[in-house]
């Protein structure tokens, strides 16, 4: 494996990608680093004058500061709020395994680093044929999984990482709390993923009541990076 990539997956939809994504992109920045960010496809995007707008892509390409064009960065953007094959196939489009690896290896090559944040999880359909899983063994990338830290989460990571392990590296899992909830559940998920996850544990990231480029800063240089940087070259 020869890349500057990390495909970010997660457990499920919602877990909270763009957030570890973010913190990433901001944290590496700070080190000296060109930050290329992609979302491959954006779903559920709202529209202005200017047409539909991937509010995630373009999060990250602010705090990434990467000047890719925006359609390198997310190559397909729709309205509609679902699976990306579908919600390209009632836009009546389809979507390009071969465009997706393009944009990427654009972005490879005018950077020290690309995360590259998916939809959903592993088995999301991208096409008729293909789901993320699909692309991710194409880009030849290895995964970081971000966990939702509830009550189920044992079992969606240990699936999430057993299909993984099939076919890609696995760099470990970040444990993410998207809501200020807590119970007996989340306070021992962390440990009970370390034993039973199927993957390291990088870290616990706190309920973020603001989402802020400080905020991101100041837990993203929590998360241990030679882990994931080691997998560059």
């Amino acid at each position: 494996m020869s890349t500057k990539g990390i495909f970010i997956t997660g457990t499920d939809t919602g877990v909270g990608k763009t957030t570890i994504s973010g913190m990433l992109a901001v944290t590496l920045r700070q080190q000296g680093m060109r930050v290329g960010v992609m979302k491959p496809v954006e779903t559920g995007c709202q529209s202005d004058e200017d047409g539909l707008q991937p509010q995630d892509s373009l999060l990250l390409r602010h705090l990434s500061r990467c000047h890719a064009p925006a359609r390198t960065i997310t190559p397909y953007c729709y309205a509609e709020p679902l699976a990306p094959a579908l919600a390209a196939e009632r836009a009546g489009e389809s979507i390009s395994l071969d465009h997706l690896i393009a944009c990427y290896r654009q972005l490879e090559a005018e950077h020290d680093i690309v995360l590259i944040e998916g939809a959903g999880g592993l088995l999301v359909p991208l096409t008729g044929q293909a789901t993320f899983l699909t692309l991710i063994e194409r880009l030849d990338v290895p995964l970081l999984v971000v966990a939702r830290n509830v009550l189920g989460v044992i079992n969606h990571t240990a699936l999430t990482i057993r299909v993984a392990r099939q076919s890609v590296p696995v760099l470990g899992i970040l444990l993410n709390h998207p809501c200020p909830a807590s119970d007996e559940a989340t306070r021992t998920n962390k440990e009970a993923l370390m034993r039973w996850g199927g993957a390291p544990v990088l870290g616990e990231i706190p309920f973020l009541p603001e989402h802020t480029e400080e905020t991101f800063l100041h837990y993203g240089s929590q998360i241990p990076l030679e882990p994931l940087l080691s997998c560059l070259s």
